[in-house]
């Protein structure tokens, strides 16, 4: 299978190999889900596959990047997505805020990504905890796939790195809530003389997405030559193309998030153009480090499909003012985001419950 180079031939793919297989695995993960014997693990694992399947969705573009190993790469993708998310949900949604409980239930995250490691009790700190092994047998199958890599040590400090950030991520935005900027303004500072200049929620964005991860693992199923390829891609994809993707993400919640009281990183702009001129910031960077990756079409697209997928979103056009600023950011993206917008525009629309 080619790595598609044009926006036509790149939703052709996703339409005929990607959303089939990933849908295949979640109505999977779903059954799965259903059959949780505790009454709250199981409504949060449920709600988070109804809720964010579009992340799956998203993320599965990358496996095409693993050619004729795609159906193993949207099965690792798909997984791995599925614990983000649940965990995302545990964290956001339930009563706890122990950062130690937050800890304990990323370390599945890092687990996941390594073989051979022994599973602990993700749920020690929390009342609810018999999930009928949900969150092991979603870890034993990442580490199965990632497993039958045979350079997995060569792209693993990268992935535990991109993990890392993420994990770390999730701990400090789900505190206390008067404890939460602080803990990740000094988080960022310890990161600060290794970044380009941003700003700590800015960095907090770049940390908070899978995308780096998912495009690792799918080239190495491919069986690329990775030695020097994986700290291409790290670098390509963070900090800027996860940020974006991200920001994006915080973009279209705001509403949503205003209501309930939730972190929002779009909010610490001190205003609204400030706002839209560094995402107009991260949109060149992310075309700069993507330019010098292999493939660099295929990663552009995927670039201008975010911006277009995430400015679909039903969202935006119930925020006035979000929606405004939404056309502002469209005219950077041009015809590419474009097309990817009217695919997204019809594909939310076409499909219930998006």
């Amino acid at each position: 299978m080619q790595i598609p180079t044009r926006p036509f031939g790149l939703m052709t793919k996703i339409y005929r190999h990607v959303l089939p297989e990933v849908h295949q695995q979640l109505s999977y993960w779903k059954q799965r889900a259903e059959a949780i014997p505790n009454s709250e693990l199981r409504r949060q694992a449920l709600e988070s596959i109804r809720t964010k399947t579009f992340h799956c969705e998203g993320g599965g573009i990358y496996s095409l990047l693993a050619k004729e190993h795609l159906k193993e790469a949207v099965s690792f993708i798909v997984a791995y997505q599925t614990i983000s998310d649940y965990l995302d949900n545990l964290c956001d949604r339930s009563t706890s805020l122990d950062p130690e409980d937050f800890r304990a239930l990323h370390d599945s995250m890092h687990h996941a990504l390594t073989p051979g490691q022994v599973l602990s009790d993700y749920y020690r700190f929390r009342e609810d905890t018999d999930d009928g092994d949900y969150l092991k047998d979603l870890v034993l199958t990442c580490q199965r796939f990632l497993a039958a890599i045979p350079q997995l040590e060569i792209i693993q400090p990268a992935l535990w790195e991109l993990e890392g950030y993420y994990s770390d991520l999730q701990v400090h935005k789900h505190v206390k809530q008067d404890e939460r900027v602080p803990r990740l303004q000094e988080w960022f500072q310890s990161h600060q003389p290794r970044l380009p200049k941003m700003t700590w929620y800015e960095f907090s964005a770049c940390s908070g997405s899978t995308l780096g991860i998912f495009c690792i693992v799918s080239y190495a199923l491919a069986h690329r030559k990775m030695e020097t390829l994986v700290k291409q891609l790290k670098d390509g994809y963070f900090p800027w193309v996860q940020g974006l993707h991200i920001l994006l993400d915080y973009f279209v919640d705001q509403d949503e998030d205003k209501e309930g009281g939730d972190l929002n990183f779009c909010f610490y702009y001190e205003d609204e153009e400030t706002m839209i001129q560094r995402f107009h910031h991260f949109i060149e960077q992310s075309d700069q480090s993507i330019a010098r990756l292999p493939d660099s079409n295929f990663h552009r697209m995927i670039n201008r499909g975010l911006l277009g997928i995430y400015l679909a979103d039903r969202k935006v056009k119930e925020q006035k003012q979000v929606r405004q600023l939404a056309r502002r950011i469209m005219r950077r993206a041009g015809g590419a985001g474009l097309f990817f917008f009217v695919n997204g525009w019809l594909y939310r629309r076409l499909k219930p419950g998006l």
